[in-house]
């Protein structure tokens, strides 16, 4: 703890410059469910003997990427005791998502499940279920998801006794809390999403949250598909609303009907709108979006992990296990998109928050 203090006090001072006075004082929760989990290790139970395990893991996504990668180190750290074998397959959904694209890694998935014969599943997201992993509802094989936004059945997962998982929660009303505490003036908020099948849940979700902000209106979301409409739609909210949050940003179809990467549309919103702006996932912010209270992809990724090792260590069949949401939120602030925006952050939130400097526009290839 006091180690992350340090860390943004250095961040603190580095943004007053030199020569600044700083006060110290004890840091306030935004909300209760805003405190950073510190990542504990699991406790060792001892020697398991020559016992060993293999685990396919399936993500939606890709990898390099913050939020694939840490949700497949918190489920490794719920085993990290154990022998353990992973073959990690990517059904890179953000960036490649043709009919004939998903049929190939489908198959290729149930090849390596033919021929490795896993002892367990574990999926990451709302893509892999639809295009592999719901095929395993119902089946011999032990399957353990995280991260998914839609609800169970839709998987048909709730009539089976081979899946349990963790649901991913966004943090509507803590986000909104704190882009408010960024820029106190905000009044009416619109959200922003591409036409990704899993954001419908998420929208039903906001619409029955929204009555929890007092004095801020949320417009109805606009669901967009090409690139273009979604620069032409900023452009017009600016007029419309004081901030804009965003769902789905990886669908924007080019003029060749090509998905555009997160990182364009990311830069471009940066560089191009004046709305504060917020969304659920911490890899967002990094990539430019200004704030967010985000779902922790560690603690989506351990809670799997221990719903796994029940599974593996103890025989517990998954149906037996309740599916589970996590509940803590992180919050994070982009202080480069703050400068950008011409947004001072007062020194409470920044010691409250992790803070990111710079923008990372790095390639995701």
């Amino acid at each position: 703890m006091k180690e992350a203090l340090t860390r943004r006090l250095f961040i603190l001072l580095a943004c007053l410059g030199a020569g600044a006075v700083v006060v110290l004082f004890t840091a306030t929760s935004l909300d209760r469910d805003l405190d950073a989990p510190n990542h504990p290790q699991p406790q060792t139970n001892g020697s398991f003997g020559a016992r060993s395990f293999k685990v396919l893991h399936i993500m939606s996504y890709h990898s390099p990427w913050e939020w694939t990668d840490n949700q497949l180190a918190g489920f490794k750290a719920a085993l990290n005791d154990l022998d353990v074998e992973y073959k990690v397959i990517q059904v890179d959904a953000k960036r490649r998502n043709s009919p004939e694209w998903f049929e190939q890694i489908k198959a290729q998935a149930f090849e390596v499940i033919e021929e490795w014969k896993p002892d367990l599943v574990f999926s990451s997201d709302d893509d892999a279920q639809t295009h592999v992993c719901n095929r395993l509802a119902g089946g011999s094989i032990p399957h353990v998801f995280c991260g998914v936004n839609a609800a169970p059945a839709y998987y048909g997962y709730t009539q089976c006794d081979n899946v349990t998982g963790v649901i991913e929660r966004e943090h509507f009303v803590q986000t909104v809390r704190l882009v408010r505490r960024l820029s106190p003036d905000i009044k009416q908020i619109a959200i922003v999403t591409d036409q990704g099948e899993m954001w419908k849940d998420v929208i039903a979700r906001i619409n029955e949250q929204k009555s929890q902000l007092d004095g801020v209106e949320v417009v109805p979301c606009a669901v967009i598909e090409t690139y273009q409409q979604y620069k032409d739609t900023l452009r017009t909210l600016e007029n419309e609303v004081d901030a804009v949050g965003f769902l789905g940003v990886f669908e924007f179809k080019d003029a060749n009907g090509n998905n555009v990467a997160l990182e364009e549309v990311t830069r471009w919103t940066a560089e191009n709108s004046k709305l504060p702006d917020f969304a659920f996932w911490e890899d967002r912010v990094y990539k430019g979006t200004l704030c967010t209270v985000t779902v922790s992809a560690w603690e989506q990724g351990n809670e799997a992990g221990k719903l796994a090792r029940k599974i593996l260590i103890d025989g517990v069949t998954p149906s037996s296990l309740p599916i589970r949401t996590t509940v803590r939120g992180e919050p994070f602030i982009s202080l480069a998109r703050a400068r950008k925006l011409g947004i001072t952050p007062v020194s409470d939130l920044l010691l409250a928050c992790k803070v990111v400097t710079e923008f990372n526009w790095g390639s995701e290839e």
